[in-house]
């Protein structure tokens, strides 16, 4: 494994958001969800599509806060526009499990 620096690992911006609205998007090629999610006002909301159907709904996202790389540049799924890298990890069956705080935090506080 490569090391970094720390210099290296700054320029990766982790945030914190809250997933204000989630929809299914069938039109993908592996089945995902649509969200938006508040980093607040310094970031403000921004989309992505994330391949998460295996452990959510899109009903039971909303209000449910969420790592996401913010200064990726934006990425064409399809159709749809995702412009933030919400995060996660495999389970034991390789399905995405998201990654969060373990207590609320404010919108847009950053990972150190």
């Amino acid at each position: 494994m490569a090391e970094i620096t720390y210099d290296d690992f700054m320029k990766v911006d982790i945030r914190v958001g809250t997933i204000t609205h989630a929809e299914p998007y069938p039109e993908a090629r592996k089945p995902a969800i649509k969200v938006w999610v508040d980093f607040g006002p310094e970031i403000g909301e921004r989309k992505s599509s994330a391949q998460i159907t295996a452990h959510y709904t899109p009903e039971e996202l909303v209000g449910r806060q969420v790592m996401g790389v913010v200064n990726f540049p934006p990425r064409q799924i399809g159709k749809f526009m995702s412009e933030v890298l919400v995060l996660g990890a495999p389970d034991t069956e390789g399905e995405v499990v998201l990654l969060r705080p373990d207590q609320a935090v404010p919108n847009g506080a950053r990972m150190f």
